[in-house]
């Protein structure tokens, strides 16, 4: 199993037609790949651009026409381009739908750490806190451990990114939604039990009655 194509497959089919999105740096930008034909997505980057396109044949790219992580992208008819002032404007004022983001800790209050580790030199914090504030739904899209251990936690131990502002988790072994009650575990990825979820999950969870299995055309 590709653990980051099916969380990637997942978390495309969770956004709407007319949908306006911002895609994190790394496993998020995947998602892209997976919106259906029928679907128009507007992706926003926060370095000045909305109608952001697919990622350029080799040999093809532009330099000058790069993503928040400065790797190449491309355009797409009706697209535009603006400064950072602007940018940052709409997704201060809540016209970004959704955002997508990967994570180092989410914790049960839906708290978030994704831009350090103490000791390691970061460039900074990024658009990332303003995202996850300013878009009207924050998933993020990670692998459920790293290393073995359990990236969804009681409380996180690294620092923030924003506290209390994920809406939804999407891993390859499972659909976790945050709720004022905890964390709901609504659906199981292709591979994973209930067993195999709570065992890589260090925060209690709430099993939905409704659960179901995701992935299996995968």
């Amino acid at each position: 199993m590709d653990a980051k194509a099916v969380i990637a497959k997942r978390v495309a089919e969770f956004l709407n037609d007319g949908d306006v999105v911002n895609l994190g740096i790394g496993l998020p930008t995947m998602v892209a790949n997976y919106i259906p034909k029928d679907v128009d997505i507007t992706f926003q980057s926060e370095n000045g651009f909305l109608g952001l396109g697919p990622a350029p044949e080799a040999g093809k790219e532009d330099w000058e026409l790069v993503n928040a992580g400065g790797m190449p992208s491309s355009i797409l008819p009706g697209g535009m381009f603006f400064d950072s002032a602007t940018s940052f404007g709409i997704i201060r004022g809540g016209h970004v739908d959704a955002t997508v983001l990967g994570a180092m800790q989410v914790d049960h209050h839906g708290n978030l750490a994704n831009w350090k580790i103490p000791g390691k030199m970061v460039p900074g914090m990024g658009g990332a806190m303003d995202l996850v504030v300013g878009a009207n739904t924050v998933i993020v899209a990670m692998v459920h451990t790293q290393k073995g251990k359990p990236k969804i936690l009681n409380n996180c131990t690294l620092p923030l990114t924003a506290k209390e502002q994920v809406n939804l988790i999407v891993t390859e072994m499972a659909v976790i939604r945050v709720t004022k009650e905890g964390l709901v575990l609504e659906e199981l990825g292709p591979e994973a039990t209930v067993e195999d979820v709570k065992a890589a999950t260090e925060a209690e969870l709430i099993i939905s009655p409704n659960l179901k299995k995701f992935g299996l055309d995968n």
